[in-house]
């Protein structure tokens, strides 16, 4: 960790005469207008910057201009509004690709028309894309090639589908037909404004569903609203002294998924907010990524701790002018001492720092405060301190209560930030956020004397593979479907830092079958993600369970931890 020049730095404000001892940003609370819509806060600058670049494909080098990015979202807002689209406030439509400016367009475009994104993987299986196509109730996928033939045929007619790169039987293209339905000329500022006030608008609608398994269970669509993600970003960048410094100089990189909540709201949004431009990168590749930081002179790199690692291991940064880089933001996983500081000496002139976030917080809850404009001494292994504008309480899973400094508890989180709720789902939101408004997050950890946040733990069942969400509930659902298996529960095992834990599956097989190890690997391989396979498998005679029928996986931890031993 590179510590920075230490500030004057005002001490954080710690509410002990309630019962509840409450922690607070050490950054003033700032004013924040988040009775917006999501795409004018986001573009609230775009005159200032109208003929800078916005988004820079990594590919080609093309560039769009601000003025562009808004005018093309302007149209695509016309075109969905128009038959056979035919969206408006309340609708849903998914984003299915990987990075490109048609995500940021279509995405900005949704917001317009008052319709929600549920934002998915295209590397996901055809039976995961259904079911969250059916959950989310989108109409309107926009994709890409590769994955049109996973998508769900719907005997009503009820899915259209929009190409943004080849053509194809069935479906709209993106340029060819949807964007060629609006000319250019056919656009006018103020019957813009009209037919989105006409709408109807709610700063409290959704507007962003991306799907999380939250603490355990399946994964459910969490309601993102213009308020919450307004927040979100104002928290970030906003006021005098924001807490990341990014600036409309500055040039950011996107190698990370913007399905993902991570790039979608720290890259691309609060990217958008400050004017800056963005390099979108389709999808990782260490090599390539060097190489556009050297040639684009990128100052901002978000990156996670895989790719972190990558960097710190490979011969080829020195190759490389990486220079211009000036901040490096790791979030998604925790990352260790060790990590930081052989990655430091691949990019000495950089800041490298950690952040905090789930899904449901909006997502960030915690951030590193080097980052500042007027940075703040850190230290390695924290994962920053509460965002401003935000209360964050640490307590005991046992009793309830508010726990001090020092003392390792649940983390909670309050403000306007944090998700609305899941989809459909009021049980799982009522067990997310209590009564007060206080999201829980399933981690534990604890505030130090000097307010910064370390995790030390997780009371949720939710496995974090290479940052990547992986909900044991999903497996078993899918593993017990085997003919071959009478029950089986799944747990996460501790590996190597780079890559967090791995998916392990306890299995009992059923009476009289022969089943290998091989053989329950191949089974889950065929039905999911890469990053959900099973990599490891235990036989058992049973699923240990409590009277309840809860599985007590507490015990298979133990087992594991045995075997680990022996081994």
């Amino acid at each position: 960790m590179v510590s920075t020049e230490e500030q004057q730095q005002p001490v954080a404000v710690v509410e002990e005469a309630s019962p509840e001892i409450i922690f607070r940003s050490k950054l003033p609370d700032i004013a924040i207008n988040n009775t917006l819509p999501l795409h004018r806060y986001c573009f609230e600058r775009q005159p200032e910057v109208a003929d800078r670049p916005c988004l820079i494909d990594g590919a080609t080098g093309a560039v769009l201009t601000y003025a562009e990015v808004d005018r093309l979202t302007r149209r695509l807002a016309a075109a969905l509004r128009r038959a056979p689209l035919g969206l408006g406030r309340g609708a849903v439509v998914m984003n299915l690709m990987l990075n490109s400016a048609e995500f940021v367009l279509s995405f900005f475009a949704a917001s317009r028309v008052g319709a929600a994104v549920t934002t998915a993987n295209p590397m996901s299986t055809p039976h995961e894309i259904a079911n969250q196509i059916a959950a989310s109730g989108a109409t309107v996928v926009f994709t890409e090639y590769m994955a049109v033939d996973k998508l769900p045929v719907k005997a009503d007619g009820g899915l259209t589908v929009v190409l943004i790169d080849a053509r194809r039987d069935g479906c709209l293209h993106f340029w060819d037909d949807v964007m060629a339905s609006v000319p250019d000329e056919e656009v006018d500022d103020d019957d813009q404004e009209e037919a989105e006030a006409a709408a109807g608008f709610d700063p409290d609608d959704v507007v962003a569903l991306p799907y999380s398994s939250g603490t355990t269970g399946l994964p459910k669509g969490v309601m993102l609203t213009h308020r919450s993600l307004s927040t979100s970003v104002a928290q970030q960048v906003d006021g005098d002294n924001p807490n990341i410094g990014f600036t409309a100089d500055d040039v950011i990189l996107c190698s990370l998924p913007m399905f993902h909540i991570y790039s979608l709201n720290t890259i691309m949004m609060c990217g958008l907010r400050v004017g800056a431009a963005i390099v979108v990168m389709r999808r990782f590749d260490l090599a390539r990524m060097m190489q556009l930081v050297e040639r684009h002179r990128i100052t901002i790199a978000p990156l996670v701790p895989p790719i972190v690692v990558a960097v710190a291991k490979s011969d080829e940064a020195a190759s490389h002018d990486l220079s211009s880089v000036r901040m490096v933001l790791s979030g998604a996983a925790p990352m260790g001492k060790d990590i930081e500081d052989a990655f430091m000496a691949k990019l000495p002139g950089a800041v490298l720092g950690q952040g905090y976030g789930m899904t449901e917080a909006g997502p960030v809850l915690s951030m590193c405060l080097a980052f500042a404009k007027e940075p703040f001494k850190v230290k390695s292994g924290a994962c920053g301190t509460v965002v401003r504008n935000a209360e964050l309480k640490i307590v005991d899973p046992d009793t309830g209560k508010s726990l001090g400094r020092n003392l390792p508890g649940e983390i909670c989180i309050r403000g306007q930030q944090i998700m609305k709720g899941y989809l459909n789902n009021p049980e799982a939101t009522k067990n997310s956020i209590d009564a007060d408004g206080w999201l829980h997050t399933g981690d534990v950890g604890f505030v130090d004397d000097d307010d910064e946040i370390f995790i030390v733990d997780r009371l949720k069942e939710i496995i974090k593979y290479k940052g990547l969400q992986v909900a044991p509930a999903e497996l078993e659902a899918l593993l017990i479907t085997h003919p071959s298996i009478a029950d089986a529960a799944v747990v996460g095992k501790q590996v190597e830092p780079e890559i967090g834990e791995i998916p392990v599956a306890f299995v009992a097989k059923a009476k009289g079958t022969e089943l290998s190890e091989d053989d329950v690997k191949q089974f889950v391989a065929k039905e999911v993600i890469y990053y959900k396979k099973v990599r490891e498998v235990m036989f058992v005679d049973k699923i240990p369970k409590a009277p309840s029928g809860k599985i007590l996986r507490k015990e298979l931890r133990k087992q594991l931890q045995q075997q680990q031993q022996v081994v």
